[in-house]
């Protein structure tokens, strides 16, 4: 598959995943202007994840956009609008969402994870012999938080947070996952959530703090919008909970299972770069 690639900005996990696929070859231009330098009838089509294209001028092309043009729908997805057009998301409840807004109502939309680096964040001590223990910490209330580090101080367990907006060094948490025995999320809604993946690739069994709705998220005013912590998921990963009402329930599971618990299985299987680059390449396939 060939593709010409607009590289205004693109996450950098995104980014990393899409170069690392075998069978796609990108042609990389800085703008959109650039685009009129090529014949846009040899690449399978063009990409532009993070600014608009007026499609209208190009009949015939193909385009793929997104999924950073913006947090909620906006004027700029009126003129991507057509036929051969999509925009990409990386899971569905955020695909539910845009639906919903009008500005969508002719804007083909389309989901697909980016693949995790399985080979990185891999697991390399058995979990037997692991014996950290993290606090994974972004947008949620601060009291929240603090419900959790009770929690493990009330059990004698030892921890570090990792918090996403204090920032921490990338292969300082990857060595610190290697070693660890669980971790605890307590995060908003994410539309893939790498960290966390990246820990499951680890085989890192995860207690996570989920979110029914987007307005849970601290620090912002976003509307009552169904969203999730964990959009890619299953019952190898760990526990969830919502709140105060199930945490004791799944706190006492997720300690009894520990070490039954098989994560990196699921990202394998689900999310790992060449299985994300087959979903990639088919869906696009089917989709044009």
């Amino acid at each position: 598959m060939r593709i010409l690639f607009v590289n205004t900005w693109m996450h950098p996990k995104n980014m990393y995943a899409l170069q690392k696929y075998k069978n796609i070859t990108l042609e990389i231009v800085g703008s959109i202007q650039d685009i009129n330098n090529y014949d846009l009838f040899t690449f399978d089509f063009v990409y532009s994840p993070s600014d608009p294209i007026d499609v209208s001028k190009y009949p015939g092309v193909k385009f793929l956009f997104g999924p950073h043009f913006s947090t909620f729908p906006n004027q700029k997805v009126l003129g991507i609008q057509s036929s051969h057009s999509f925009y990409l998301m990386p899971c569905q409840w955020v695909i539910d969402d845009w639906k919903q807004n009008p500005l969508c109502k002719n804007l083909n939309i389309i989901a697909c994870p980016f693949g995790v680096d399985t080979e990185r964040f891999n697991e390399i001590v058995p979990i037997q012999n692991r014996n950290l223990v993290f606090i994974y910490y972004k947008s949620r209330q601060p009291q929240e938080l603090d419900f959790i580090e009770n929690l493990l101080k009330n059990n004698n367990i030892s921890y570090r947070i990792f918090s996403y907006r204090q920032r921490y060094d990338e292969n300082d948490y990857l060595e610190y996952l290697q070693y660890s025995k669980f971790g605890i999320w307590v995060d908003g809604h994410e539309s893939q959530g790498f960290a966390l993946e990246e820990a499951l690739a680890c085989n890192v069994p995860l207690l996570v703090w989920n979110v029914r709705s987007m307005n849970q998220e601290f620090g912002q005013n976003h509307p009552d919008i169904p969203a999730t912590t964990i959009p890619y998921w299953d019952e190898r990963c760990g526990e969830y909970f919502y709140d105060m009402t199930d945490y004791q329930e799944k706190v006492q599971k997720f300690f009894s299972n520990l070490e039954t618990y098989r994560p990196r299985d699921y990202v394998v299987e689900n999310l790992s770069i060449p299985v994300c680059e087959k979903k990639f390449i088919d869906l696009l396939t089917e989709s044009f």
